[in-house]
Order: C-alpha cells, then structure tokens, then sequence
C-alpha cells in the first residue's frame, strides 16, 4: 500500500469492517489485496514507538498482534501486556460490536486499555489508548483467537486533565519530600549521641561568628575614635595657623603705620603735585644783643634815627 502512494486516500475504517472484513479475513487465512495492517507484536515496543512502525496512518494505527499469554498458574492463560517501561491496563468491561444491518448479530468485541508508566500496581498514567477487537468463540476457534486488531491512538488532554495531573505529581513530590524528612529526623533521633554532637557544633559556630562579628564592631568603633581624635587635632592646628597668621598681619600693619607717621614727621608739610617738595623757610635765629640782623644791606636803606633809637637791645628782645 505504501509503494501505490495513493493521494488524498486515508484509512478510516468503522469497527464494523475492521471485524467482519480485515481481522475475520485473516483469522480465516484469506489473503487481502493490499497490505494495509502489519503483524508486531507491540508489547515488544513502548507506544511512543509505534508510528514509525505501523504501514499506514497520522493519527490512528492499526497492527494484528498475536497474543501472548502469561505462563505458569498465576497467569491463568491471561495475556501478558507488559512493555519494558510500563504496561497497558484494561478500563471496564468489553463491549459488544453488533451488525448495523442486523443488530442481533454480534461481530465481536472491543477492550479498552490505557498505558502506564512504571510496574502494576503503581504507575503513571498516560494519553496512549489502545482498542483491542477480537472475534468471539462463535465466530472461530479457541486457537484462532490467539490474533487480535489493536487501534492505537493518543487521547487528546483537556486542559482541566493536565492541571489535575499537575496537582497529583506536586502532591507526589511533597508526599516524597515529606517522607525523606522523616528518614532524615528518625536518622537523628536513632544517634543522641551525633544529634548533640551537632547541635554542640552550631552552638559554637554560632559563638564565633557571634564574637567575630563584636570585634568587627569594637574594632569600627576603635577606628571612628581614631579619625575623629585625628580630625579635631587638625582643627586646632589650622586654628592655631590662622592665629599666627593674623598676628603677624596685625604686627606688619602696625610697622607700616609707625612708618609711615614716622614718614610723615621728616617730610615736609608743603608739596607739589609731582611729589616736589618746597624748601623750608629759613628764619631768623635769636637776636643777639649786637643786632646783627640790622645790619642787612635791604634793611639799612630805610633806617632813620628815630628808629635806630627804639632798636636797643631791650625793644629788640620785646619784638622777638
């Protein structure tokens, strides 16, 4: 069938002809046209690998898989629906698929099986279905039921299934969690001797980190001191620089005005604009008692008698 590459054909088949024409023609041994449906027997392979195995099919596949029973007394003749990471697991009870033309007709049966992760009795469950059809004991012999027509499909999850499986595997992983401290606290109640011995251990560590951390402290403490006492003895330094300073200001001031009255004593009081000054006025010297400054040349033209008699030395020393 895959070699005529057939467009647009696809396998659709009702369970009606999936009994009474594929599986009733091969249980019977008669030969089919084409070679649709594969025998596998797919317990050899997990469900995730069958796709790739099947002839024909996207979302359905279809395989004739001999059954293979449970050996020894405990299997009671049950067929053995083990894969190596889970196994299929029936759901209900088998439903009859009758004739549409003839209902009282029964074709055969249909079992519905879910597969799981793990080993029975526990295991996870998956989105893989499988329909199991079989003829029934009025339809063919004991030895002719040994082959079965599986339908394989992958259940589409609602969003509602996916949050519950959510919740059940955080509910798993608490339940672990809670379990492993258990283990954990009745390891430790078994052994006194080790609990003390670690509770001692954390005392101590505790202490440590305790006096570490003060002597961090008294340490910072120790250090602001320091720069404080650094900073307020730069203060008085610069305090004591800037009294230096101004008393050496102050005592330059001071010179420069006793210099500059100093200055002002030995100069003369009369000055030109460009800093000239004017000689100074020469006077007189005492008037001796020879009166010397009657004998000026200017002075002598206009002398007289009558003045020369009041000029004695008694009216000269009045005027001076």
């Amino acid at each position: 069938m895959a070699d005529l590459d057939l467009p647009g054909f696809r396998f659709h088949p009702t369970e009606e002809e999936l009994l009474n024409f594929y599986l009733k023609k091969v249980v019977f041994g008669h030969k089919l046209h084409f070679d649709i449906i594969g025998f596998l027997n797919i317990y050899r392979h997990d469900p995730w690998e069958l796709p790739g195995l099947a002839k024909i099919g996207e979302r359905e596949w279809y395989f004739y898989v001999p059954r293979d029973r449970k050996q020894g007394p405990s299997g009671a003749g049950r067929p053995n629906r083990t894969t190596l990471n889970g196994f299929w697991k029936a759901t209900g009870s088998d439903r009859t698929i009758r004739c549409l033309t003839d209902p009282k007709k029964i074709l055969g049966l249909r079992k519905t099986l879910v597969f799981y992760n793990g080993r029975a009795p526990r295991g996870s469950k998956t989105d893989w279905v499988m329909n199991e059809y079989r003829l029934t004991p009025q339809n063919c012999s004991s030895s002719q039921e040994d082959i079965v027509l599986c339908k394989i499909y992958r259940k589409a999850t609602s969003l509602k299934v996916l949050e519950q499986r959510a919740a059940m595997e955080e509910e798993e992983m608490e339940q672990r969690a809670a379990m492993e401290e258990e283990e954990m606290f009745k390891s430790s109640a078994s052994s006194p001797q080790d609990s003390y011995m670690s509770v001692s251990l954390m005392e101590s560590e505790i202490n440590i980190f305790c006096k570490g951390v003060s002597n961090e402290e008294d340490q910072d403490q120790q250090h602001d001191h320091e720069q404080e006492q650094e900073q307020e003895q730069e203060q008085e330094q610069e305090l004591i620089k800037e009294e230096h300073v101004e008393g050496v200001q102050e005592v330059i001031l001071v010179n420069k005005e006793a210099e500059t009255c100093a200055a002002s004593m030995t100069k003369p009081s009369l000055t030109l604009v460009n800093d000239k000054f004017l000689p100074q006025l020469q006077l007189p010297g005492k008037i001796s008692n020879n009166l010397d400054w009657m004998q000026d040349p200017f002075f002598t033209q206009i002398r007289s008698p009558w003045l020369d008699n009041w000029m004695t030395p008694t009216y000269a020393n009045l005027l001076l």
